[in-house]
């Protein structure tokens, strides 16, 4: 994902910066060039040679070392990154940051950068809601510089409160949405429903199914790191809500349709892979149904076919996705569905198939349309969502 993207992270004297060591580590798994460079008050805390066996590079703290290729190396590096991230930023070098003084190598390299530059501040509470810490951080903002608000909980000096240093998977989400992937779906609006939908039959019991969210949280997550304006209505989950999206959370196929058929008049998109609760068409009549539980008959009856009413209102230029899965003869039962709803696009897939399905990291589908029909191996979920969208907007 972030081959050939340089990522250079700053390290600053902070008891956070062990943290960073796990950051490093995981962008080096998604094939990025990790640069890190470091105050000699953080070398306190973590040592170089921690990040040079993490990223296979010689670690920076003395802006005159002569151990290294001959160039400018600060002016080299700042040339050369895609993202500079200072991680953990304290009260001491965001200062420094907000009014460019360059004593060291680290703050001599964030100064000649003109690439996305993010702050990820770490301290006491009382240092963190300072006036003049605050308006420091105004100040970055002010010149274009990205702070990433801390954490609130139990920090290193005993206090509770504003100033822990975010997690490293949020530093990491930060990273990927900016550098991730091309920004080609900027001023795109979409609508993404995912996982499943909860139907009361009384206050203790319900219907639903085994979805997890996963592939339309993937959707949307790769939706907004391509630069749309995301719009996420999900059902429960366990999922961690994706970063940079609207979040709208839903219980009942009631509550989806309600919520998302007003929002979706505006969308350049809608890709619907929630696995709505709405049994109504298969296997047991309403009769049988009534005789057997007259409570679920009349949850059924309140159901609604979301996708099918989209269709049925579809607006001139937006583009309507559905999902099937199938258990058999799937491009013939996705077809119907894509012509019956009067969808652009159906994402299909085979329940029987090894790696595809609820609940997995990947999935293998096959997109439909009305002209062709493409089959894709074995991806990622985030894989195939970046697929869908290249074949919607491109």
């Amino acid at each position: 994902m972030l081959r050939g993207k340089t990522v250079v992270l700053g390290v600053s004297g902070s008891i956070a910066a062990y943290k960073i060591a796990y950051l490093a580590s995981s962008l080096q798994k998604l094939h990025a060039d990790v640069q890190v460079i470091m105050t000699r008050n953080a070398t306190q805390f973590i040592t170089p040679v921690t990040f040079e066996s993490l990223t296979g590079n010689k670690c920076m703290v003395d802006t005159f070392d002569r151990n290294f290729q001959f160039s400018v190396e600060h002016v080299a590096l700042a040339k050369k990154a895609d993202i500079f991230m200072l991680a953990p930023a304290t009260a001491n070098v965001i200062a420094k940051a907000a009014y460019g003084l360059a004593d060291d190598m680290l703050t001599t390299t964030f100064l000649a950068c003109k690439c996305p530059k993010y702050i990820a501040p770490a301290m006491n509470t009382q240092m963190y809601d300072n006036p003049v810490t605050q308006d420091n951080l105004k100040r970055c903002r002010d010149f274009g510089m990205h702070v990433i608000d801390p954490s609130v909980g139990y920090l290193a000096c005993g206090d509770t409160g504003a100033g822990k240093m975010p997690e490293p998977s949020v530093l990491l989400d930060y990273i990927i949405h900016e550098i991730g992937y091309p920004k080609d779906l900027v001023g795109k609006k979409i609508l993404v429903t995912a996982g499943p939908t909860r139907e009361a039959l009384d206050p203790v019991r319900y219907l639903t199914n085994h979805s997890t969210g996963k592939m339309g949280y993937a959707i949307a997550r790769v939706a907004s790191c391509r630069g749309a304006d995301v719009t996420l209505v999900t059902g429960p989950t366990e999922l961690e809500k994706p970063r940079f999206v609207e979040v709208v959370p839903v219980e009942s196929a009631r509550d989806m349709f309600k919520t998302m058929i007003p929002i979706s008049w505006e969308q350049d998109a809608v890709i619907k892979a929630a696995a709505v609760a709405d049994y109504r068409p298969a296997q047991v009549s309403q009769e049988k149904l009534k005789k057997k539980d007259e409570e679920l008959s009349l949850v059924l009856e309140r159901t609604d076919d979301i996708l099918a009413y989209l269709g049925q209102h579809k607006r001139e230029g937006q583009f309507l996705c559905g999902f099937s899965m199938e258990t058999e003869n799937l491009v013939e039962n996705s077809r119907t569905k894509l012509i019956k709803k009067n969808l652009d696009m159906v994402v299909a897939n085979n329940l029987k198939v090894e790696g595809a399905g609820f609940g997995t990291d990947t999935n293998v589908v096959t997109l439909i349309t009305r002209e062709e029909e493409i089959s894709l191996g074995k991806l990622t979920k985030e894989e195939v969502a970046d697929r869908i969208l290249t074949k919607i907007f491109l």
